[in-house]
């Protein structure tokens, strides 16, 4: 346990203080965003897209090498903040829970990881998983949260506050989930992994700029989704014809 608590700490020192210190900046808008100045309805989306959604997104990338932790360690801590950011928010430290919520779901994708053994088994994942949130959004459980119990997806989902406003723009907790298993996924299988996240982090922009103009949720894994596949597509398919290669090799000598 030592060990693996030693491991789950290994960021490295100039990583590990910019965690840190992104972490407290983050916890420091969330509590003060309400207070700042109102922007325009026409620049809160620009807002959002290039400045707040990178910046938070920014400490899955920081936290990345924590991927390699021990399997069932990577669990138990991602369930354990999980469950102190839920005690945070009842207490009323709504700020600290947003944080420590994102990392928790962060840490439970990096665990899925450990469930791939080649690329093209996650790219499969982030071909079928925008339809399931598509149909979750239209008509499925996300809609019936959203509109029945909107006290409920509050609480479960990671918030990016507006400033100047109550509002804010909402990730759930599948969409952080998956953003960190592609990110860690592209790191494992030596894919493009800056490319990955700045792919992943300009079609979340995009969607949240969609969900300003529409004026209607949208669903957000499809963006993820196309985030991965896009910087890493001719790098899949090599993996793809590889694995039929192998499954060919392995079929000739039976």
């Amino acid at each position: 346990m030592v060990g693996g608590a030693a491991s789950l700490l290994n960021l490295g020192r100039t990583r590990a203080v910019a965690l840190a210190f992104v972490a407290a900046v983050a916890v420091i808008y969330v509590a003060a965003a309400a207070s700042l100045w109102n922007l325009s309805s026409r620049v809160d989306p620009v807002v959002l897209a290039l400045f707040l959604l990178p910046g938070f997104l920014s400490l899955i990338w920081l936290a990345l090498p924590v991927w390699r932790t021990p399997f069932p360690l990577l669990l138990f801590t991602g369930l354990g903040l999980v469950v102190c950011s839920f005690v945070l928010d009842i207490v009323g430290l709504d700020s600290l829970a947003d944080i420590v919520k994102l990392m928790g779901y962060a840490l439970l994708g990096f665990w899925l990881l450990d469930l791939f053994d080649e690329p093209w088994w996650v790219a499969l994942v982030a071909l079928l998983i925008p339809w399931v949130d598509i149909w979750s959004v239209a008509t499925g459980p996300t809609r019936y949260v959203t509109n029945e119990q909107p006290g409920f997806f509050d609480h479960v989902s990671v918030a990016f506050p507006v400033p100047g406003e109550h509002g804010s723009v909402n990730l759930g907790p599948p969409d952080v989930i998956f953003f960190a298993l592609f990110l860690a996924a592209a790191d494992r299988f030596r894919l493009r992994v800056a490319w990955t996240w700045i792919g992943m982090t300009a079609c979340l922009g995009i969607t949240v700029v969609l969900v300003y103009v529409t004026e209607t949720g949208l669903p957000a894994l499809p963006a993820v989704a196309l985030g991965f596949l896009l910087p890493n597509a001719d790098l899949i398919w090599k993996n793809v014809q590889q694995a039929r290669r192998a499954r060919r090799e392995l079929q000739d000598a039976k």
